[in-house]
């Protein structure tokens, strides 16, 4: 086998997966700032009081720079942290959820858009609100059924939930006050990120691109749950009419005949951050409806507002600056990650500045008053573009990773070199502690692609890349540790320290002043770095893998360090080591002595096949595979392995068989988060799928089947410099 293949079948087993809605108008409407007298005070009504013993907002400040004042726990005692207390969430999915603590209570959200208050100093439980998310929904998430969490102000919690709405809690009591659907629920939208306030308004994006839906952001106020605004990222056609002025600009960015139906993407379905000074709230923009370039944008084009980061006026949705980090994106690299605002001295002035991390491996520093580029380096192995032009602010595309009418095989994997995992920024070290990932992926277009209203289709091969993984061949030493922990310092653009970790499951980071940086990992460990030198001064084990990032509090005379723990997301359903436990979600909380013990959840047992094969002819099994790749490898993964998170097809009894197509195509297990496809497979169609399951189920093992198996245990990779270079 040619080096080149080895290289992309190995990347492929690694690397796979990864409105016109209500009408409203773009308002200009909002408080005024003329004037110093009435900017100052609107800035004091803006800006709330950050207490240093609570985290009240999502990033603990409104710059998100997740750095905790406290340190009490530091260097020389975290040795002595324990358990102080476990919480069982109930659920059995992804948790990616920043607890919010406030006035002694901890707020946090789990999978299916559940919201848990607890007492923070003991971890029981005030209340529990459940907003009854139909499971059927789980289809339309790209990336597991998370919830990244809420937002709290003036007694009130917010929550997004799945299924696109958005829910004012009462903070004591947890009973609904208002709710309003964000979303035009016969599409294919989500909501996983959390929502912020600035004000009187409460924030929210939304998720589904990857399914076919248009992005926007849009602000409700936070008493009565009216929209007061939505800025659209892409516009709904291409000459208009449209919504507000500034799709006008970007409607020059797209082609006369753009894959409008797709809804084009751009979804703001995570970060946010707000400057109160300056009085811009700053949103990061999303992927593509279609990765692949030419079949969503015939001939090119920037497509704005895709992967771009917007600087807006919270009051009216007005866009005052923006800059896109990768124009015409065709391989997933969003600018959805988080934003830190910062006032430092650079190159000798002092400036406002904002850094990011987005998937494209480049980082960003920029003037966040005027949206200047500042300085723009690889922090991770970049294969897509040679550098950033810095006259231009453009990145220099290479044509090795170009997928338009060929394979390619390139770096950053689609997951990001940084994804949605949070990280920390140290302002009296000046370093950024940031999870970077270290894969590659390999993009097969799909030859006379045809769009789908509905369906999880960017453009790419899927039934290819699923083939691939049934002709690999073994590749001797070739484990690798893609994940990291990097120390980063924006000003050098290089990193002080990383730490290398075996899964290739990212987790979030917390930071200190007492020195120290924490962070999970998806095998459960949960460790203390030192933040001058990356060494490790202590660790625990979670029962479960963990990817969210820590908070830290105080209650009385006690630091707290808490973190939700629960696999799962786009990563943990196909790429997280092999789990042998029910994935029962946890939020887990230590303090100096802590004495509590750790939770025990249910072990697995080993799968076993339990069915008769299915007896069909080899046509009906290729078409299976073909469609396998198509509908299902993206949750049950690839040559019907799974990691385990999600039912591994090969090992579903003879009921299962027996009902197929009851549930495949009618939906009977809806109320598990298995939906129909009716709507995209024939009854022919479905029982291919079924000869192609039973056909690995009762495979002889083979070399080929003992790669996928290690893939699903142990995360088998390839150093990312093996991307094209």
């Amino acid at each position: 086998m040619e080096p080149k293949r080895k290289r992309s079948i190995c990347l492929y087993l690694l690397g796979f997966l990864s409105l016109n809605l209500l009408s409203a108008t773009h308002a200009r409407t909002g408080l005024s700032s003329e004037g110093a007298e009435n900017k100052e005070a609107a800035i004091e009504v803006l800006r709330p009081a950050v207490n240093p013993d609570d985290w009240p907002l999502h990033g603990r400040t409104y710059a998100e720079d997740r750095h905790s004042p406290l340190e009490q726990i530091n260097k020389e005692n975290v040795r002595d942290l324990g358990l102080a207390w476990s919480y069982a969430t109930g659920t059995k999915r992804g948790m990616e959820a920043t607890p919010i603590v406030s006035d002694g209570v901890l707020y946090a959200t789990g999978s299916w858009s559940i919201v848990y208050a607890l007492e923070a100093a003991t971890g029981k439980e005030l209340w529990r609100f459940d907003p009854q998310v139909p499971k059927n929904k789980g289809r339309d998430a790209c990336c597991d059924v998370v919830n990244r969490g809420v937002a709290l102000s003036k007694g009130r919690v917010f929550v997004g939930t799945i299924d696109g709405r958005l829910i004012a809690l009462n903070a004591k009591t947890g009973r609904p006050i208002w709710e309003v659907a964000t979303t035009d629920p016969s599409r294919p939208y989500t909501i996983t990120g959390a929502p912020r306030v600035i004000g009187d308004r409460v924030l929210i994006g939304n998720g589904g691109a990857d399914l076919g839906v248009r992005g926007y952001v849009s602000a409700y106020n936070t008493n009565t749950g009216e929209l007061e605004w939505r800025f659209y990222t892409v516009p709904a056609s291409k000459n208009g009419p449209h919504e507000h002025a500034e799709l006008e600009e970007a409607a020059k960015t797209w082609p006369g005949n753009a894959l409008w139906e797709s809804g084009l993407g751009g979804t703001v379905w995570d970060s946010m951050a707000y400057d109160p000074e300056l009085d811009l709230l700053y949103v990061g923009t999303g992927n593509a409806s279609i990765y692949h370039r030419e079949s969503r944008s015939p001939g090119g084009g920037d497509n704005l507002y895709l992967s771009s980061i917007l600087a807006l006026r919270p009051q009216t949705g007005e866009l005052v600056w923006h800059y896109q980090t990768t124009p015409g994106d065709q391989w997933d690299y969003t600018a959805t990650q988080q934003m830190i605002l910062v006032d430092r001295e650079w190159k000798g002035q002092k400036r406002k500045l904002l850094f990011q991390a987005p998937k494209n491996g480049f980082f960003y520093v920029l003037d966040r008053e005027t949206g200047e580029l500042l300085s723009a380096e690889k922090y991770a192995h970049v294969s897509w573009a040679s550098h950033v032009d810095m006259e231009t602010g453009r990145p220099v595309e290479r044509e090795e990773a170009n997928w338009t009418d060929k394979e390619a095989v390139v770096a950053p994997h689609v997951f990001g070199a940084h994804s949605w995992h949070p990280m920390s920024f140290d302002d009296e070290r000046g370093l950024v502690y940031m999870p970077n990932l270290a894969l590659f992926y390999y993009f097969s277009p799909k030859k006379d692609f045809q769009y789908q209203n509905g369906l999880y289709q960017t453009g790419e091969d899927f039934a290819a890349m699923n083939d691939l993984g049934e002709e690999v061949e073994v590749l001797q030493n070739s484990v690798c540790s893609p994940s990291r922990l990097v120390a980063w310092n924006p000003e050098s653009q290089s990193a002080a320290w990383e730490v290398r970790h075996d899964s290739p499951v990212g987790a979030g980071v917390l930071s200190t002043r007492g020195g120290l940086v924490f962070q999970g990992s998806s095998t459960g460990e949960f460790t203390a770095y030192d933040s001058d030198t990356g060494e490790k001064l202590w660790s625990d084990r979670a029962p479960v893998g963990i990817m969210a990032a820590p908070v830290s509090y105080r209650i009385g005379e006690d630091q707290y360090i808490a973190v939700v723990a629960g696999v799962g997301g786009a990563g943990g359903m196909n790429f997280a080591p092999k789990i042998d436990y029910v994935n029962a979600g946890q939020i887990l909380a230590w303090k100096l002595k802590g004495k509590a013990s750790m939770p025990e959840v249910q072990k697995r047992k080993p799968g076993q096949v339990q069915a008769r094969r299915v007896e069909a002819s080899p046509d009906l099994v290729d078409i299976g595979r073909g469609l396998y790749g198509e509908h299902c490898v993206r949750c049950h993964g690839p040559g019907a392995v799974s990691s385990g998170l999600l039912p591994d097809l090969r090992y579903s009894s003879q009921d299962v068989y027996d009902n197929w197509n009851g549930i495949v195509l009618g939906g009977m297990r809806g109320m598990d988060g298995m939906a129909s496809f009716a709507d995209a497979l024939t009854l022919t169609e479905s029982n291919a799928i079924r000869a192609y399951v039973s056909s690995r189920a009762h495979r002889e093992p083979t070399v080929i089947d003992w790669v996928l198996q290690k893939v699903a245990d142990s995360s088998i990779c390839v150093p990312a410099e093996w991307a094209t270079d």
